[in-house]
């Protein structure tokens, strides 16, 4: 005789086959991004295309705008995962009880940590720059946050120089909100000018560099008066 299917294992059958469609769709999300990813690098957000993407994933295109109804979709979900991944990596080493200062050198490390050595920081900006043509731009008034990615970011460094003025460190005449968008303009404008001279890996470690520098310079513009600056030195890589 053969065995009796139960209700219970009728719903354990149907979950299993959702939890393997789930997988496929998430395995192949992953492809269509990580493609995007390529053709970006090496051509640029602007003068990639759906169909260089599909023809890059061996899907048809039907597929893919079945994932993502757009280009602009597309990029924005990129930027999202970029961003979030940061995010993400920051607060999962930030030590509750540290210092403003301390807080923020964990911002910087994870930042080398994460985007030292990848070319996903220059694939970002060419993102962010077809997505928002007038960016960057250097302003002292905040924009409107029209993006979860650099509202996360801007947020996040808001956050901290905040900290950073109730301990302290930072002269509390300063607009926290207007610092942070200058640090996230700024950088955006090095990797900006690094990428459209050189589009390859060996862009990065010059920006980080320069990041480094400028980093630097705006903590120390905006630190307490009688600060060491010397507190405010960043450093080089994370601690092992």
């Amino acid at each position: 005789m053969g065995k009796k299917i139960t209700a219970g294992h009728t719903e354990e059958a149907a979950l299993g086959i959702q939890e393997r469609k789930d997988r496929e769709k998430a395995e192949r999300k992953a492809l269509i991004t990580g493609c995007a990813k390529e053709l970006i690098m090496e051509h640029g957000a602007e003068a990639v295309s759906m169909a260089d993407i599909a023809q890059k994933t061996e899907l048809s295109k039907a597929t893919l705008y079945l994932y993502f109804p757009s280009k602009e979709v597309l990029f924005k979900e990129i930027l999202r995962e970029s961003t979030d991944r940061f995010i993400q990596y920051v607060r999962s080493r930030l030590n509750p009880a540290a210092s403003a200062l301390d807080a923020l050198k964990t911002l910087w490390t994870s930042y080398v940590t994460l985007f030292g050595e990848s070319e996903d920081i220059i694939v970002i900006m060419y993102i962010w720059n077809y997505l928002a043509p007038a960016f960057p731009f250097l302003s002292l008034e905040e924009p409107p946050l029209t993006d979860e990615a650099s509202a996360n970011i801007y947020f996040l460094l808001k956050e901290l120089t905040e900290q950073g003025i109730a301990e302290g460190f930072f002269d509390p005449s300063i607009n926290t909100g207007t610092i942070s968008h200058v640090i996230i303009t700024i950088f955006s404008y090095i990797v900006d000018n690094s990428a459209k001279i050189r589009r390859d890996s060996k862009t990065v470690l010059p920006v980080i560099g320069e990041m480094k520098n400028i980093f630097e310079i705006i903590l120390r513009g905006i630190a307490k008066e009688g600060i060491p600056r010397s507190l405010f030195s960043l450093p080089d890589k994370a601690e092992p």
